[in-house]
Parts: C-alpha cells; sequence; structure tokens
C-alpha cells in the first residue's frame, strides 16, 4: 500500500477513488499490486490511519538521497507557498452564528424526535429489559463479554482515550515581555502562540459530523477568547508589579483596555486548523502556508505546515527543522547559508542563528515592492543597513539570486505539475502528514533522476 501511495503521488493522483481506477486500468499500478485492486475506502482509512507513519516516510526517503550524494549542505533556500484546504471560504462563520446553528439544529432534533416518539419520552425500556427476568438475562449476557473482553486485554490495562484532556495553560515569560518594546499586544500574541502549540501538539482529528464540528468550533472560540483575557490579565498585573532592567517601578500604568465580553472573529466549521491565506497579487483562499527548506540540489531537506499566513517568524524554526532532519540522516556539518526572502525578516531571529548557530543569513530587508524607495522610518541602520551593503556586493548578488531559481521550481513542480494544490484531508496534522509525504515523492522523483543521468553517463 505504501509503494502504491508513493507512486501515485509521484504521478500527481492523489484521490483515492482515482487510485483505485488506475489499478484497474493501468499497467503500472497492477503491477504494483500484484493485480489487485484496493478499494477507495481501504485507501483512504489506509491514510488516516497510518498519518504519522507516513508523514515519517520523509526522512527515510532524505536518507536514500543522502547516500546518493545528493544531500550536500551548501546554500540553503527556505520559502513558504499556500495551498487550499479541504475547506470553503464560506464556511467561516463568527461565534453568534455558531451559536445559531447550533440551536437549529437542536430545534429539528426535537422536531424529528417529536414526529418519531410522539408523546412517549423516547427512553422507555426497550421490550425486553421491562421484566425482571428479562433483565436477568441481558446482565449474565453483558458479563460474559466483559469476561472475554477482560481475558483478550489482560488485567489492569488502560485505555489511553480515557486520559484527561490537557487544559490550556499560559506559560508567559514575565522577564521577556515585560522589556519588550511591544507591550501588551505582545502578551496577547504570545498567548494565541502558546494556544497553537498546544493544539498542534493534541492534534485534534476533525469530525466528520456537521454537528460536532459546530460544537468544536463554538469550544475553540470560547478558548481563544479565554487565553486573551489570561494574556491581558498577566499584563496588567505583571505591568503592576514588575520592574524594569535598572530595578525601577514601571512608572506608566497600562493603557485602559477592555477585552470583549464574547469571542470574536471567525473559525472555519470545517477545517478549524485552517486559515484565511493570502498571496500577493493572488485572491485569498483557505487553506495553509507550507514551508520548505531546499538545497542546491533541489531536494527538500525540511517539510512543514504552518497556520499562519505570512511567513514572518519562520525562520529560526526551519532552521533549527533544517539541522534536525540532517542529523536525523546523519548529516553533521551545517550549512553555509540560508537565503529566504523579505518576508522572513526577523531581525532577533537572524542574530540568534548567526550567534548560536554561527551560521550566515542573507535575507533582505525591503521586499520587492519598495524597490526604489527610501527604507522605512527606523530601517535605515543597523542591521538593515549591513545587510543592504552585503546584498549589493558580487558575492551577495550571486548568492541570493540563486534562491528563486533553487526553491521556486520545487513549488511549481510539486503544486502545478503534479497538481498538489490542495490538501485531501482537514486538520494540521493530516496537512503536515500529507505535506511531507508529497516531499518525499518529490525527492524520489529527484533520486530517480540522477541515477538515471549516472547511468545513462
Amino acid at each position: 500500500m505504501v509503494a502504491l501511495l508513493l507512486y501515485a503521488y509521484a504521478r500527481g493522483n492523489r484521490s483515492s477513488r482515482g487510485i483505485e481506477r488506475e489499478c484497474r486500468e493501468d499497467v503500472a499500478y497492477r503491477v504494483i499490486c500484484a493485480n489487485l485492486v484496493p478499494d477507495h475506502s481501504t485507501i483512504a482509512e489506509f491514510r488516516k490511519r497510518h498519518e504519522k507513519t507516513l508523514g515519517e516516510l520523509f526522512t527515510q526517503v532524505l536518507s536514500l538521497c543522502r547516500k546518493a550524494g545528493l544531500v550536500n549542505v551548501g546554500m540553503i533556500a527556505i520559502d513558504g507557498t499556500k495551498i487550499s484546504a479541504n475547506a470553503s471560504l464560506d464556511a467561516n462563520k463568527s461565534y453568534e452564528r455558531i451559536v445559531r446553528e447550533i440551536l437549529k439544529e437542536a430545534e429539528e432534533t426535537d422536531r424529528r424526535e417529536d414526529e418519531q416518539d410522539g408523546e412517549a419520552r423516547g427512553d422507555e425500556l426497550p421490550e425486553r429489559l421491562r421484566t425482571r427476568e428479562g433483565r436477568q438475562a441481558a446482565f449474565r449476557e453483558a458479563k460474559l463479554a466483559l469476561d472475554a473482553e477482560r481475558e483478550a486485554t489482560g488485567d489492569g490495562t488502560q485505555d489511553p482515550d480515557s486520559e484527561e484532556e490537557p487544559l490550556v495553560r499560559l506559560d508567559l515569560d514575565r522577564e521577556r515581555l515585560v522589556n519588550s518594546e511591544q507591550g501588551r499586544r505582545g502578551w496577547l500574541r504570545e498567548g494565541r502562540r502558546q494556544l497553537n502549540e498546544l493544539r498542534r501538539e493534541q492534534a485534534r482529528p476533525i469530525s466528520r459530523s456537521r454537528s460536532e464540528r459546530l460544537q468544536e468550533s463554538k469550544r475553540r472560540l470560547e478558548e481563544e477568547h479565554w487565553v486573551e483575557i489570561e494574556s491581558n490579565t498577566a499584563y496588567e498585573t505583571c505591568r503592576a508589579t514588575a520592574r524594569d532592567r535598572r530595578g525601577r517601578r514601571l512608572s506608566r500604568p497600562p493603557d485602559p483596555y477592555t477585552p470583549p465580553e464574547q469571542p470574536e472573529g471567525t473559525i472555519n466549521t470545517t477545517d478549524h486548523d485552517s486559515r484565511i491565506v493570502r498571496t500577493t497579487g493572488q485572491p485569498a483562499i483557505q487553506g495553509y502556508n507550507a514551508q520548505a527548506a531546499v538545497n542546491e540540489h533541489q531536494i527538500i531537506i525540511a517539510a512543514e505546515v504552518t497556520i499562519d499566513s505570512p511567513d514572518f517568524g519562520h525562520l529560526e524554526p526551519m532552521v533549527n527543522e533544517t539541522i534536525s532532519e540532517l542529523h536525523k540522516v546523519g548529516v553533521t556539518e551545517l550549512p553555509s547559508t540560508i537565503v529566504a526572502d523579505a518576508g522572513y525578516w526577523h531581525k532577533q531571529q537572524m542574530e540568534k542563528i548567526v550567534a548560536e548557530q554561527h551560521i550566515p543569513v542573507l535575507i533582505p530587508p525591503d521586499s520587492g515592492l519598495r524597490k526604489g524607495k527610501d527604507p522605512r522610518p527606523g530601517w535605515d541602520k543597523g542591521l538593515y543597513a549591513f545587510m543592504r551593503r552585503v546584498l549589493e556586493t558580487e558575492h551577495g548578488k550571486t548568492t541570493y539570486r540563486k534562491r528563486a531559481a533553487t526553491i521556486e521550481p520545487v513549488f511549481g513542480q510539486t503544486k502545478f505539475n503534479r497538481g498538489f494544490d490542495r490538501f485531501q484531508r482537514r486538520g494540521r496534522s493530516a496537512a503536515r502528514s500529507e505535506w511531507r509525504f508529497a516531499a518525499a515523492t518529490h525527492n524520489l522523483l529527484k533520486l530517480y533522476s540522477n541515477r538515471t543521468a549516472t547511468t545513462e553517463a
């Protein structure tokens, strides 16, 4: 089944029904399946059941590329591309609208039960359990079934799904946030970041039931509202009691602010993890921001999925993921240069990468829209001016010019030539697994092309 999926994805065929059809009609598919034809539901369930393992195939394929000499760590280009989720923009709804739809569904359920049960409550005992003899027989059958299950699983076992769901806990770094220039906004952003990280770790699956998805959407909006209130409370408490770097009390009290009484914003009721993401010059889509780190052989070294539309803030995580993937396949050498476009400009992260990893970073401080214009106020000295001087050198121009030719063809091959422009499954965890699996097939195709060229030579 894994070989079937790898071949299908490499050919740009990701539909479970399309794969089933090719297993009947295409000779290559029939060879892989030994003339067996798996049902489309079996293929879909296999992808769902082995979601994590299929995503980890990326590392195994990368190891094969390393043995072929394709995983060199010279210049690494990092970029992101927007991919549509399996959800519609029209499914984004506010808290009030979600509550109205939940109440409407409840009314509809009551109406159907009235039609079905009439004057009865609908929870009366079945005919068999209305007599003492019938109840005793049912209890004996239930006891026998429980004893058989206990013998099969062993005593003392505990269902892992029965563990209590972890609560949202905020661990705000008081010292860092107090000295931050962002003030209240920084605290609120940090609270939301921690909530998103917790959701990423939980990886809650998206229910197929519309009613359950509405309830989950309502719960998430209430959770975000609670995090905003807690972050604001922590900020105001800290401002009232904290001291600055010199040990002095903060003289100016925080600006007055009242959090909203009920959750604001919208959430997608089809795929709760997806967001409205935008690309300059293109219409907004409901989707994810798929990140990739690519070397000069156009081998994808790291592949991740984020829910943020801008690339800002993802430089350091992608560099760390790149180094982690290299270590997993036995490469201890660090990249010689990290290259990314202006959307990744993050002064603190860039300085941290250079100071801790000792990897030069080449990112223009100005986007293409500001070419020929004066720098933004405050962006004309320090690291901004230094990076502009580096990019004006011959070596800087030559190195940065390789960025687009290195990573853009990877996205072009994946999204347009192989049709990976929309995720098949819902939820961030499922999208990450699918993106890493697609990256693995891209690397397999590069490995195949390299071996073919070597054999012909």
